[in-house]
């Protein structure tokens, strides 16, 4: 029996990422990572800056995301994202590019869920840097 599911990613210029073949997804929720796999309860979810792992039969692919939601349902998964980045193909001077305007958003006088979501995504792009 196979143990595969559909993902579709979106972002506002275009589908991104449409794969048949997906075996599981390790998605960066509010709530923490959040693994899915074929037949996973029925969910929807907020994303905060972090890594997509995509596990395919097709290899695994990872995406930089800055925010979106995800609802997963009858072996579906959608990703919605304003700003997705695959990792192979990301430079390394638009990582810096992200990371200095991220630093700088940081120092500003912002509320704390805005302090949090910054911290993250300073914290993700030091990692991948």
């Amino acid at each position: 029996m196979s143990e595969q599911f559909k993902l579709e990613i979106v972002n506002p210029e275009k589908s991104f990422l449409s794969k048949e073949d997906v075996t599981e997804v390790i998605v960066p929720a509010f709530e923490g990572e959040i693994g899915i796999l074929k037949n996973h309860i029925s969910i929807i979810s907020f994303l905060k800056p972090g890594i997509i792992k995509i596990y395919s039969t097709s290899g695994e692919e990872k995406f930089y995301i800055e925010d979106g939601f995800i609802e997963f349902k009858n072996n579906h998964l959608s990703v919605l994202t304003s700003s997705i980045f695959n990792l192979k193909d990301m430079e390394k001077n638009k990582i810096q590019e992200l990371l200095k305007l991220a630093e700088e958003t940081s120092k500003k006088e912002i509320n704390d869920q805005s302090k949090y979501l910054v911290d993250q995504k300073i914290d993700v792009l030091r990692s991948i840097n």
